[in-house]
């Protein structure tokens, strides 16, 4: 049967979706972790700066951005990989 069905199409995008936030995990699990101290700390110090809460939190993302990065590289080349290596049995 040539072409997708719509059963490969929906697997194809819940693929992609799962890709997405395995990506995006490692960047929202610091910045709710950070944020979470910095609330507390600012709890109990009752400072109420509103920089404190936004650059800690986007030093950290970044800083798990850049050690993450090859890790999500190889994840995107692995999934990229397994896309094309479906296209010609999508020919057929």
């Amino acid at each position: 049967m040539p072409g997708m069905t719509p059963d490969m199409v929906i697997q194809t995008g819940n693929e992609a979706l799962k890709m997405v936030l395995l990506l995006s995990l490692p960047m929202l699990g610091v910045a709710l972790v950070v944020g979470i101290a910095i609330s507390l700390f600012q709890a109990v110090t009752q400072i109420q700066e509103m920089t404190l809460t936004f650059v800690p939190k986007i030093i950290a993302v970044f800083a798990v951005t850049i050690l993450a990065a090859p890790w999500m590289t190889e994840q995107l080349v692995h999934f990229t990989h397994d896309l094309f290596a479906m296209i010609p049995a999508l020919t057929q």
